[in-house]
């Protein structure tokens, strides 16, 4: 037990986190809830570091401290502060200011279940984890607008949650187990196999806003605060995707489960660029421009188990997504929400205006930027199983996404410059944080992938 404790320390650092921000906000302390949040998810993240390196599992194999659980925390946590300096421009001096700090540090814990899931049953909590605080963080204005995004976000997840639930017991009857190192044992039902796998796409799907389970993520974007936009549009998102590349680990390979997930991937990657082509506004833009990233990560899953450079692949485009995304949302957080907004941002305001430019150059997966390095590597790792068409459309569709984000650089400097609002200092530290890590990532590359690829063959 004491083992066991000990390895799961971050989450609970986490969660103690959680705890301290809303005792801190039931005593009308919202600068102290701040305070115990963003130094609990710094220590959370300090004490992840000395398990680099672990692969084990707690409790009975049912939760895995490996190479995607680990990494989950190391990029998720950090994400979550930035995602709360972004939150407290729009909560600042609101009722429950406090209380969105504390449903963020909850909703995070549940992203860290997904990601390190060892049985079923984490992930049905890993879901009810982030879905029950999302919703409420999404509802948090209350607005008409606020309010019906919540009430879509909150039945898609009911009847997509269900669902999974059901699909998972076929898993349990064939398997004899909930714990996903067992089911190897179901190489001989093939269709238990693969109904429980639509089930589970279906259920995790939805939080990672796959088509066609992504159809409350523009809404939830658009009627939420831009902060809760952004931090959905990344921490739940990596860590369902997560929890799916533990799944597959396991899975016998027989079940064609891969032609789902190659499906999925095409159909996630066009639809979500074809709809954001059309977008006047930057919040729906940006929301289907993240239905359709998510899409590129289901490259590297299908390739998990089967190539090295699968879960390398994986984890250093989660980090670079992190940062690119969480950036060009501060940045819209700052200027507005229409294209309109950003005409002339390049000329008014060169430094943001760079800023935006590298954050949508690194979606598209433009060199030397960390989403050129982390789509190279899933495109590697895709074509490493044969499936080459598959990494075909998916530069098919980097193409088709620079004519997406050009919708909002090039009048940033055709027009000319007008007057905006001067960045404020929690946006500016989200907005340089993200841009030097999307730099990095990407110059120093050849490091991290170094170091990725001895650990996975390890």
């Amino acid at each position: 037990m004491a083992r066991d404790l000990a390895l799961l320390i971050p989450e609970i650092a986490v969660l103690l986190t959680a705890v301290g921000a809303l005792i801190a906000e039931m005593l009308r302390r919202p600068q102290i809830a701040l305070l115990v949040a963003v130094s609990g998810l710094i220590v959370a993240t300090g004490l992840t570091v000395s398990l680099i390196g672990e692969d084990t599992t707690v409790f009975g194999g049912s939760f895995r401290v490996d190479d995607l659980s680990v990494w989950a925390k190391l990029i998720l946590l950090p994400a979550t502060i930035l995602a709360i300096f972004l939150a407290r421009v729009d909560v600042r001096g609101t009722v429950r200011e406090g209380t969105v700090y504390s449903l963020l540090c909850f909703a995070t814990i549940g992203a860290l279940v997904l990601a390190g899931a060892g049985d079923t049953m984490f992930l049905v909590l890993g879901t009810l984890l982030t879905g029950l605080a999302t919703f409420a963080l999404v509802a948090y204005p209350d607005t008409d607008p606020a309010t019906e995004a919540a009430m879509k976000f909150f039945v898609f997840a009911s009847v997509t949650g269900a669902i999974m639930i059901f699909g998972l017991s076929y898993w349990f009857g064939a398997a004899g187990s909930t714990l996903l190192a067992d089911l190897p044992g179901m190489d001989t039902m093939p269709m238990a196999v693969l109904l429980g796998f639509v089930a589970v796409v279906v259920g995790l799907g939805y939080k990672a806003s796959l088509v066609p389970f992504h159809f409350w993520a523009p809404d939830a974007y658009e009627g939420g605060p831009l902060s809760i936009a952004a931090y959905l549009s990344v921490v739940p998102k990596i860590g369902a995707l997560f929890a799916l590349a533990q799944v597959v680990r396991d899975l016998p390979p027989e079940s064609g489960w891969t032609a789902i997930i190659a499906g999925l991937a095409v159909l996630t990657m066009t639809y979500g660029y074809l709809a954001a082509l059309v977008q006047d506004n930057v919040v729906r833009l940006l929301a289907y421009s993240s239905i359709a990233q998510s899409g590129y990560f289901l490259l590297g899953i299908l390739a998990v188990g089967a190539s090295e450079l699968a879960l390398p692949s994986i984890i250093l485009f989660a980090a670079a997504y992190a940062a690119m995304n969480l950036g060009a949302f501060a940045v819209a957080a700052n200027i507005g929400r229409t294209l309109n907004d950003f005409d002339g941002l390049g000329r008014a305001q060169p430094l943001i205006g760079i800023a935006m430019v590298v954050f949508l150059l690194s979606l598209v997966g433009i060199p030397p930027l960390a989403g050129f390095v982390g789509k190279f590597l899933l495109f590697a790792a895709v074509i490493d199983v044969q499936f080459t068409w598959l990494a075909v459309v998916a530069i098919a569709n980097s193409v088709l996404s620079l004519a997406v984000y050009l919708r909002i650089v090039v009048p940033m400097y055709q027009q000319a410059a007008t007057e905006f609002a001067p960045v404020g200092k929690a946006l500016g530290t989200v907005v340089v944080t993200t841009f030097a890590a999307t730099l990095i990532l990407g110059l120093a590359a050849q490091f991290f992938l170094l170091g990725l690829v001895a650990w996975s063959s390890s």
